[in-house]
């Protein structure tokens, strides 16, 4: 499996009547603590000088990409937010930090781009901004940190069987904005990546445009699902218009059991959405903060 294209997804063949989507880190995949506390946070520290509200910038970041309503978000609308909070935490105004400058990140954010390293590097070169320079070179670290040096982490048991059950009864793909090489190295590495048909990244757009291009007009709405753990991932199946099924944070080896067990065969059967979807997304929806003072 090599690196696609967003034409890929647009010709993409059905194999069966049916289409679930599957998003990565923190849902197939129990790496989004370790991915980052361990590698994207201490390199913010590190490319920004922010060794003197350390404490601060972990509880924003740790807020905004593992326990709010934001979990799950592209790298750079995450980076965005967490310098904007940083300054409403105690302790860091009065401890006289340089804090980034936001305004050129913020215009990439907004620009309707597909946010990624490769569209990233041509603002630069456009802008010539220093500020996106340094954006650049932290995004190019984490992804050389993350290949060196972090340790494999096993997909959930559950996860990979469950995509084993539907070989044969439903075209599988990984949703995701993950670096698309991230993703087909741990996918390889972890010998799953047969169980899909495609690994879409962050290159292609976001989550919705990655359903809509591989999905429109060759499979029925009703029958096509969206597996993830984060708001974002069910605000591309809002958009997209079809089911979703929550991975829960913190009970990730579960929710995962019970759509083995019993949520995938009521999706084949026409009988999840309705009152059992509604349910689920509820219990999932009241368990991530929109507010860090909520936690």
């Amino acid at each position: 499996m090599s690196l696609i294209t967003r034409q890929d997804l647009v010709s993409l063949v059905p194999a069966a009547d049916s289409f679930v989507g599957v998003d990565s880190d923190g849902c197939v995949f129990d790496t989004m603590r370790v991915k980052q506390c361990l590698h994207f946070h201490p390199l913010i520290i590190r490319h920004w000088g922010l060794e003197a509200v350390e404490a601060q910038l972990r509880e924003v970041a740790e807020f905004v990409n593992l326990h709010s309503r934001h979990r799950g978000r592209n790298r750079f609308p995450a980076l965005l937010q967490t310098f904007e909070l940083l300054p409403t935490r105690p302790g860091v105004a009065a401890s006289g930090v340089t804090l980034p400058e936001t305004r050129d990140l913020r215009a990439y954010c907004e620009s309707g781009l597909a946010l990624g390293n490769a569209s990233l590097a041509a603002e630069v070169a456009r802008t010539g901004s220093p500020e996106l320079a340094k954006v650049l070179e932290w995004s190019l670290a984490v992804n050389r940190e993350i290949e060196r040096n972090m340790e494999p982490v096993p997909p959930f048991p559950a996860a990979v069987a469950s995509l084993r059950k539907m070989q044969g009864r439903s075209d599988a793909m990984v949703v995701s904005q993950t670096p698309e090489e991230a993703l087909l190295r741990e996918w390889r590495q972890h010998g799953i990546d047969s169980l899909v048909r495609v690994i879409a990244g962050q290159e292609l757009g976001s989550k919705a445009e990655h359903i809509r291009l591989a999905t429109e007009g060759r499979y029925a709405k009703d029958r096509i699902l969206l597996i993830g753990d984060a708001p974002g991932d069910l605000a591309a199946a809002r958009e997209a218009g079809v089911a979703f099924y929550p991975i829960q944070p913190g009970a990730e080896g579960a929710s995962w059991e019970r759509f083995h067990d019993e949520i995938y065969e009521r999706f084949l059967a026409g009988r999840y959405r309705g009152e059992l979807e509604r349910g689920l997304l509820e219990a999932f929806e009241r368990s991530l903060a929109s507010e860090m003072d909520e936690r």
